[in-house]
């Protein structure tokens, strides 16, 4: 015998399935952001000739603890739209963005690959396009979600511009050694 859920019962399912996202979310920018040094933190960053339009450094820890929080109350909608058509392709091509997204700040912070992060943030908007709009499929709230994390990556993007452009030597200065770069043998 087939049931159908209540709607009690089905927001309870997603704020089961939210508990879980929303710290993973998180939990794994957290990480991401402490494998290597970032901000004023990283003396390689504080030697780089910043945009007009940089940010404080605090904001970006404030964008990116709201971003992810959505992030993982979208993931959590998706999750929990067992059934639903295109679900496990918005799944995977959500986790394949939150890859890039996690390596990116060890790519430009602890390796100093400008262009290479750069890169990264190009590949970012088309994933996190394309993963909005198969969210949307699934959850239109789930899509609407990541809008705003679309709009900040278009912003780093600019921004990133705009740094490798006031530094074409970025990758070349050498900061006391300390424990903020990341050694590939």
């Amino acid at each position: 015998m087939r049931e159908i859920a209540s709607k009690g019962q089905l927001r309870l399912a997603y704020f089961r399935w939210a508990v879980v996202t929303v710290p993973l979310m998180l939990l794994l920018g957290f990480a991401s952001g402490k494998l290597a040094p970032s901000g004023d933190e990283n003396p390689w960053f504080v030697q780089l000739v910043k945009p007009e339009i940089m940010p404080p450094g605090w904001a970006f820890g404030v964008a990116w603890t709201i971003l992810y929080a959505m992030m993982g109350l979208a993931l959590a909608l998706v999750i929990n739209a067992r059934g639903s058509r295109g679900r496990g392709l918005a799944l995977l091509v959500f986790i394949v963005q939150l890859a890039i997204n996690l390596a990116w700040t060890p790519v430009f912070f602890g390796l100093h690959k400008v262009d290479t992060a750069l890169l990264m943030i190009g590949a970012l908007l088309v994933l996190v396009l394309l993963t909005i709009l198969l969210f949307w499929r699934v959850r239109r709230v789930a899509g609407l979600l990541l809008v705003p994390y679309l709009g900040w990556l278009g912003f780093a993007f600019v921004l990133l511009y705009q740094i490798d452009a006031l530094n074409p030597n970025a990758e070349s200065l050498v900061p006391s050694r300390t424990v903020d770069q990341i050694e590939i043998r």
